[in-house]
């Protein structure tokens, strides 16, 4: 039977940051209203992050209608409406920071017809309205699958097409309950497929996966015509949550590295905190040599 490792190995502690830039960035984030994955999600990262002056803009509020048992957003069968404001006020934002690549994640909104898509269809334009030099990725939810609603966002042509998988296929039933591998596959491929887009994906580890099934679900995403990978280490957010498995070791994420690069990545982040929009900013350029 899994359970908590207990103490968190050396390698898991942060020296935390909170310069002038992560000021200025808490202050504009909370005037504007608007909700990030950094904060909602309980990133490792948020201090390093916002003191460079980035952030993860998370869309369509800050409930989830869905179960996953690692994630620290909120959770409802009926969130509040999406604000309409909100498309705007985070293309101000971005404006105000002076952000080059902007990055756009969402809670899953199960309640809405088309998952919110057109919300997200209406950031993407009003961030490109304003700053129209920005390269934008896009973290999208699955949308159940709804391939009219996939197809708005793709249409849209982001810089970057990313969703997660999370984790490998045996570990769906309690880790993504409400979700499926093969949906999640097959949404990438779409991306590249049908849209031409640059494509992305991440994984946890020390859920108590196999080095072996790892290992496969890497091949799938390859398979699927996925560019970019992003490896990190699962940390349980409460008590409430999935209890990590394990700690993985920095030398098991570099030995994950060059497993990722074997199976036809072209991009590999591969550390303990390691997530899906850790230093997005520094392949925003690679982009059109990945597609």
């Amino acid at each position: 039977m899994e359970h908590s490792p207990g103490k968190k190995p050396e390698w898991l502690k942060i020296k935390l940051t909170a310069g002038a830039s992560f000021a200025s960035t808490k202050q504009l984030l909370n005037r504007s209203s608007l909700h990030t994955v950094c904060r909602s999600a309980l990133c490792p990262n948020l201090h390093e992050c916002w003191s460079r002056g980035t952030a993860t803009f998370l869309l369509l509020g800050n409930i989830c209608t869905r179960t996953c048992r690692f994630c620290a957003v909120g959770k409802a069968a009926s969130p509040p409406l999406p604000d309409p404001m909100e498309p705007d006020n985070i293309a101000l934002a971005i404006q105000s920071m002076q952000i080059k690549h902007a990055v756009l994640t969402s809670v899953t909104r199960d309640d809405l017809h088309d998952g919110g898509a057109e919300h997200w269809v209406a950031t993407i334009r009003a961030i490109r309205a304003l700053n129209p030099s920005v390269t934008i990725e896009c973290l999208i939810p699955d949308f159940q699958a709804n391939k009219s609603a996939l197809d708005l966002v793709m249409a849209e042509s982001p810089d970057v097409l990313n969703h997660n998988i999370e984790t490998v296929p045996s570990l769906y039933p309690k880790v993504r309950p409400q979700a499926s591998y093969q949906a999640s596959l097959q949404l990438l491929q779409r991306a590249k497929q049908k849209h031409g887009l640059t494509t992305k994906s991440g994984l946890m580890v020390g859920m108590g996966e196999t080095a072996e099934e790892f290992t496969a679900s890497l091949h799938d995403l390859t398979r699927h015509g996925c560019d970019m990978v992003t490896i990190g280490q699962y940390l349980q957010p409460s008590s409430e949550h999935l209890p990590v498995s394990r700690y993985v070791t920095p030398e098991e994420f570099e030995q994950y590295r060059v497993i990722a690069e074997a199976a036809g990545f072209k991009q590999v982040q591969s550390a303990p905190f390691v997530r899906s929009s850790y230093h997005a900013e520094a392949y925003a350029g690679n982009t059109a040599t990945l597609s």
